[in-house]
């Protein structure tokens, strides 16, 4: 099998993600530590001016984080990975995420392919997280 080559502009493959629900961001309080009422007590959410439950961030970044392990594999690497938080995500949204290819280098038998990495809502919509990943992949 050939290995994929990546070109600045392509995108990565693309993840959507089933909507978000409330008993998923209890089940994330529990794994992740993170008992911030926000993100779980409607009316303590209200209270403190958010309209309604959010999810973590960090879930959503997660979401991207999974879209750049199923891109790169088993045979490839994460080498580095960050996101700055940009709007709410809350029960009931549908998170798509996406990465566009800004450079590739060749290296010691690999690619290392750096890209801009987002979610959002739908396509076109605003983005909730954005940053930058850089991985690699092996040329074989």
């Amino acid at each position: 099998m050939t290995a994929k080559r990546y070109q600045p502009g392509n995108h990565l493959t693309a993840l959507v993600k089933p909507p978000v629900t409330k008993i998923q961001l209890v089940k994330y309080s529990g794994a992740s530590g993170d008992f911030n009422p926000i993100h779980t007590v409607e009316e303590f959410a209200k209270e403190a001016g958010l309209g309604g439950v959010i999810a973590h961030g960090m879930l959503t970044m997660g979401f991207v984080a999974q879209m750049l392990t199923d891109e790169i594999g088993e045979e490839g690497d994460l080498l580095s990975f960050g996101v700055r938080f940009v709007d709410m995500v809350r029960p009931g949204d549908i998170i798509t995420c996406d990465g566009v290819v800004q450079d590739v280098k060749e290296e010691e038998g690999y690619q290392v392919v750096t890209c801009d990495v987002w979610a959002q809502k739908a396509p076109g919509d605003v983005r909730v997280v954005q940053g930058t990943a850089t991985f690699r992949k092996p040329l074989a």
